[in-house]
C-alpha cells in the first residue's frame, strides 16, 4: 500500500515552550496538494505501562490523583521515559517504584499512540508475571494506592466504561485477546 503521497513536509518550526517534560512546537508544513498548514505538536518522551498479573490472575492497579482531570483514577502502573531511556528498563523501574515488585517474566506487548493528532507520545505496553514483592519506593511528589482485582473483573470494567485511562484499556483488552488466542 503506497501512502507516501500522504506525507507532510516541514517547512518551518517555531519553539513555543520548553518545559521539564513537554516541548511545544508550531510547524508550518506543505501538504500533498502544495498548500500549507500549521501543525501544533506537543513533544513528549513517551512512557511505559505494565499489566502486572499475580499467580491468581489478579491485576495490580494504582489509584492516584490526576491533576488535568481533577479526579482520582485507577490505572495500571506506568511511568514517563527519560529522553533516550530504554523502555523495558523504565517499565521494570516503574513496577518496582509504584507497586514494590519485580517480575520473572516481562514481555513486550506493543505500543500505542495515545493522542496522535497533536502529541508525539508513545506508550510501550508490558506484561509482568511471576511477581516478587519487595518495598515500594515512590518519587518524592508521588502518592498512590495499590490494589488487586481479578482479571475477568478488570475486563468487564473496561467494557462498562469504568477505566477512562486509555493505556489501561488497551493493555487489558490486548491481553484478553492474547489469552483467547492461546486458549
Amino acid at each position: 500500500m503506497n501512502t507516501e503521497h500522504l506525507n507532510e513536509t516541514k517547512l518551518e518550526r517555531e519553539e513555543i515552550y520548553q518545559g521539564r517534560i513537554l516541548h511545544i512546537q508550531k510547524d508550518t508544513v506543505q501538504l500533498e496538494d502544495g498548500s500549507q498548514a500549521i501543525r501544533e505538536v506537543v513533544r513528549h518522551p513517551g512512557g511505559v505501562c505494565i499489566l502486572a498479573l499475580t499467580d491468581q490472575e489478579e491485576v495490580l492497579f494504582v489509584k492516584q490523583f490526576r491533576y488535568p482531570h481533577d479526579t482520582v483514577t485507577i490505572e495500571i502502573p506506568a511511568g514517563k521515559l527519560e529522553y533516550g531511556e530504554d523502555h523495558e528498563a523504565c517499565g521494570k523501574r516503574e513496577l518496582l517504584e509504584e507497586c514494590g515488585c519485580t517480575a520473572e517474566e516481562f514481555t513486550y506487548m506493543g505500543r500505542v499512540f495515545p493522542t496522535p493528532a497533536y502529541c508525539s507520545e508513545v506508550i510501550h505496553i508490558y506484561l509482568a508475571k511471576k511477581l516478587h514483592y519487595t518495598k515500594q519506593s515512590l518519587d518524592q511528589d508521588e502518592f498512590l494506592d495499590v490494589e488487586k482485582m481479578p482479571f475477568d473483573q478488570a475486563v468487564q470494567m473496561v467494557l462498562d466504561d469504568q477505566f477512562p485511562d486509555a493505556k489501561t484499556q488497551v493493555a487489558i483488552l490486548r491481553y484478553a485477546v492474547m489469552k483467547k488466542r492461546n486458549g
